[in-house]
């Protein structure tokens, strides 16, 4: 027994909530008994490298290269992505792939190269390989990207899983970004990263790490090029990074370099080269395409752990039409659960849901479900039922079912890598239809299981199904929310099919994109959470996935009204954009924060409002090219070192720079801005870049400028569609695509392209198309002009 454990367990059950503590102590004795049981210990361990090069094999897009003691596998994918394997590795199964597999690139070759290495040569870019199993990724032009030093592998001698270490170098110049959702991104600094989704079980601010979506996926930023690596293992490990450093003249650079520690699991690889955009969008040619919400998901949500009753939903509702305040979705809880059961409903508290989600829909507002994947273990209990008869829940090595604590109690938990269970799960969705539900929020899927010491989520050796595999938790653990997102997605595809689904969950894993987004989880109250929320976000879309926002004002305590004002602004810009708190913070209604923040917040609302053509095109590009709404400021001059730096603006697409204010009493901000004419979108007044400018952020709005010669589709006061368009700079023409859009369903609209440019003393715009230049469908407002 460890006494500080001992010690842990005392103190939870002499906590207030002394039942619920005492079964939190007994769920974490009971979880460390399992895996004691089923897990040996590792024991002696032999280490092993790859050898020297023995022979090669030549095969589409690549092909084999034999070493003495392993071997690799590499190939050029069509759309120019590399992936190498070893040990017998190939790129399936995986859980992160859109379900294609990967087709060879039939012009890249395998050929020698010097000192007995090989290499393979394709259109974007060449793969070298030295003669003891190092990997260089380096331009057409010769530059090398990255170095992976020859891999090492510890193997048990008595059996198991080898455990391996990856290290890598990059150029002096490069920047790290990615790995999932970290606090104090976007820019990855000099630590340990693990890979390892968990919930922290409080409010976490910038130094928290990790939190609830982790993922093997960089994106280095250098003056070469961009690259993306995605290790293709779903079990824990650790990211080690150190940024270079430059010899000031001196030649003698310092590389920057990663070690990515792995427990176990294919080591296999996948690295695109190019430009950010090109990088992103050969992830989502790899990984699938981001799924499209609603247009209603794109505009303001209200939430909060602690509506209790139908009657607290209602005034709600007539605070916001009282003040008149655009309103499109409102969040329940688990409170509006019967004890906290997952697909039910309290009747007491909510004796008429279909009839109040009705009400709601005709005046614009949706209903939007929290679901948790734990079930509570009662017969009885229609899930728990139904989940029995199919064999639905996750069991250990000896076949007995695993139980854990959560909010209803004892539960149990669908093994969502399960093809079988995946499709019992979807089909409880229609119950949440029935209820009159539009989307769902699911939560707790890391998945978290309360525990009084130890980590807080099912024993490592859980058994998993893993699509007919089999292993355990160790493997499954950071794809399970993964596989709940598609069981949801799926299910709602059936279920609905008119409607495209409306889903974002706290955790996730590569790919989570194809079935919805996410949100920051319970981010801590407080200036350092804010400037967490926008690290997130950015970090995020640069992994794959677009779509995310944070709890705005934070998720516990109460925010001032300045730090209120200012999380909401940002939140307009972000594409979640949802007001948030837990059961027992502060009010986040913006009529409780004083009459200067309601008139403030209504101004950001409406600017929201007005910009939803704008999501909405965005979102259809995310889905057509992988590319986020949120975006660095760097992102079209990833070469601009100054840029590659800046983490406190963003780029909403090509057109806006939002700089949000993350700091308490500014009225005036530095903005740095890339090359150049900018407005600022209120005064009219134009900055050039690249540079550094100073604005005015008064405690009305935060700065937000326009790209001179942007074309942004907006919304008319009529309710129409409208073209905002920037002026270009003298001499020079702009553009902007629009995607008209119908709300929902299936229809791939057609993408707009637009030119504005100077004739004479005008601007003009016209749209293009296959029969030149015409008259553009919708009016027209020219904004720059003076």
């Amino acid at each position: 027994m460890d006494g500080r454990d001992l010690v842990r367990s005392v103190k939870v059950v002499g906590s207030r909530r002394a039942a619920q503590g005492l079964r939190t102590v007994r769920a974490a004795w009971r979880r460390r008994r399992t895996d004691a049981v089923a897990l040996k210990p590792r024991g002696a361990e032999r280490a092993r490298v790859p050898g020297q090069v023995s022979g090669v094999e030549p095969g589409p897009g690549g092909g084999l290269i034999r070493f003495t003691r392993s071997e690799l596998r590499i190939t050029v994918d069509v759309n120019g992505a590399v992936f190498w394997g070893w040990d017998g590795a190939g790129p399936e199964p995986s859980y992160a792939l859109a379900g294609r597999s990967p087709e060879p690139d039939p012009r890249a070759v395998l050929e020698p190269d010097k000192d007995g290495g090989w290499r393979v040569v394709a259109e974007r870019v060449t793969v070298v390989v030295s003669r003891h199993g190092a990997i260089e990724v380096c331009t057409p032009g010769g530059v090398t990207l990255r170095r992976e030093m020859p891999p090492r592998w510890w193997e048990p001698v008595g059996g198991g899983t080898a455990r391996w270490m990856q290290r890598s170098e990059v150029a002096a110049d490069a920047r790290f970004f990615g790995l999932g959702g970290r606090a104090a991104g976007p820019r990855l600094r000099d630590g340990t990263y693990r890979l390892w989704n968990t919930d922290p079980g409080r409010a976490f601010e910038p130094g928290d790490d990790p939190l609830y979506i982790t993922m093997p996926v960089q994106m280095v930023v250098a003056d070469a090029a961009t690259h993306l690596v995605f290790h293709d293992t779903s079990w824990d490990g650790t990211v080690t990074l150190r940024e270079g450093e430059e010899g000031a003249g001196s030649g003698h650079d310092r590389a920057g370099r990663c070690e990515l520690r792995v427990d176990g699991g294919p080591l296999r690889c996948w690295v695109m080269v190019g430009t950010p955009a090109r990088v992103l969008r050969a992830w989502a040619s790899l990984t699938g395409a981001p799924a499209l919400p609603p247009a209603w998901a794109l505009g303001h949500h209200h939430a909060r752990w602690g509506f209790g009753c139908e009657q607290e939903v209602r005034r709600i509702v007539a605070g916001y039409q009282e003040h008149g305040l655009p309103l499109d979705a409102i969040h329940l809880d688990i409170d509006h659960f019967d004890a906290h059961q997952v697909f039910t409903v309290d009747s007491e508290r909510f004796p008429r849901l279909p009839v109040l989600a009705e009400e709601l829909r005709r005046v614009g507002i949706r209903l939007v479900s929290i679901v948790d994947p734990a079930v509570k273990s009662e017969p009885g209990n229609t899930v728990y039922d139904s989940g029995t008869a199919v064999d639905a829940f996750v069991r250990d090595a000896s076949e007995q079912l695993v139980r854990g604590e959560v909010w209803p109690g004892e539960s149990v938990f669908p093994d969502f890598t399960h093809a079988r269970v995946r499709k019992w799960w979807g089909g409880l969705y229609e119950e949440r239809l029935a209820q009159g539900f539009a989307g769902f929020w699911h939560d707790m899927n890391e998945p978290t299981s309360f525990n009084a010491f130890g980590e807080s989520t099912l024993p490592r050796s859980v058994r998993h199904s893993l699509e007919g595999f089999g292993g355990d938790h160790r493997e499954a653990h950071n794809v399970y929310a993964l596989c709940m997102a598609r069981a949801a997605y799926e299910g709602l595809r059936e279920l609905s099919p008119q409607h495209r689904p409306f889903l974002f969950s706290r955790s996730g894993w590569a790919g989570m994109q194809r079935y919805g987004g996410t949100w920051s989880g319970d981010v801590a109250t407080g200036w350092p959470g804010l400037r967490a929320s926008l690290s997130l976000a950015l970090g995020l879309g640069l992994c794959g996935v677009p779509y995310s926002g944070p709890d705005v004002g934070g998720f516990d305590g109460s925010p001032s009204p300045e730090l209120f004002l200012r999380w909401f602004q940002l939140g307009a810009y972000l594409p979640l954009f949802r007001t948030h708190a837990g059961l027992r913070a502060g009010r986040r209604e913006p009529w409780e924060f004083g009459t200067e923040v309601l008139e403030h917040a209504r101004v950001a609302l409406v600017e929201r409002r007005r910009l939803l053509p704008y999501f909405m095109t965005l979102a259809h590009l995310a889905r057509r090219t992988g590319a986020p709404y949120v975006r660095p400021v760097w992102w079209g001059a990833p070469e601009d070192r100054a840029l590659r730096d800046c983490e406190d603006a963003f780029l909403l697409g090509d057109s806006l720079l939002v700089a949000p204010v993350l700091d308490p009493g500014a009225d005036r901000r530095a903005v740095l801005l890339p090359r150049g004419h900018w407005y600022d979108t209120v005064t009219q007044q134009v900055y050039e870049g690249p540079g550094q400018v100073l604005v005015d952020a008064p405690l009305a709005r935060i700065p937000v400028l326009a790209r001179a010669g942007a074309v942004i589709p907006v919304r008319g006061a009529d309710g129409g569609l409208e073209l905002e368009v920037w002026a270009p700079a003298r001499g020079r023409a702009g553009g902007g695509l629009v995607v008209p859009d119908a709300g929902d369903g299936w229809d791939e609209p057609e993408i707009e392209r637009y030119v504005a440019r100077w004739e004479g003393r005008r601007v003009v715009v016209g749209r293009e198309g296959d029969g030149g230049v015409s008259e553009p469908p919708y009016p027209v407002r020219i904004r720059g002009l003076g």
